[in-house]
């Protein structure tokens, strides 16, 4: 299962922090991680093996949309900061719309990300 995970800049060390504490479900073989850039290098840095899309600004979050399209992600994890603006709003919006359009679920914060990962751990 290809799992996205992004984070605004204020959300990037919860994201890794999220990811280490779910580090036995999200190394198992059957999980693929993928994020924007700098996301990425974070996670990689935290020894998970991701495949690393453009920043969100430059890109990113449309790449990942794409793969959410193309039926490739399967879940999406947006850490996403309420508290600040973000100058590429519109390509954040458009992720959100293509996963409700092609039914991915979709986590903005640590409790529902956690959520969904505690129901692909029941599956396996």
């Amino acid at each position: 299962m290809e799992i996205a995970i992004i984070a605004h800049d204020g959300k990037k060390a919860d994201m890794v922090q999220f990811l280490n504490k779910n580090k036995g479900l999200l190394l198992q073989e059957n999980i693929k991680l993928i994020a924007t850039g700098t996301t990425g290098s974070k996670a990689e840095n935290a020894g998970f093996k991701v495949k690393r899309m453009l920043s969100g600004p430059m890109g990113g979050d449309a790449q990942i949309a794409a793969r959410v399209a193309e039926g490739k992600t399967k879940m999406v994890f947006f850490f996403k900061d309420p508290l600040a603006s973000h100058a590429h709003e519109v390509d954040i919006n458009m992720l959100i719309r293509v996963c409700d359009v092609h039914n991915v679920p979709l986590a903005t914060n640590e409790a529902s990300a956690q959520l969904l990962l505690n129901a692909i751990a029941l599956q396996l």
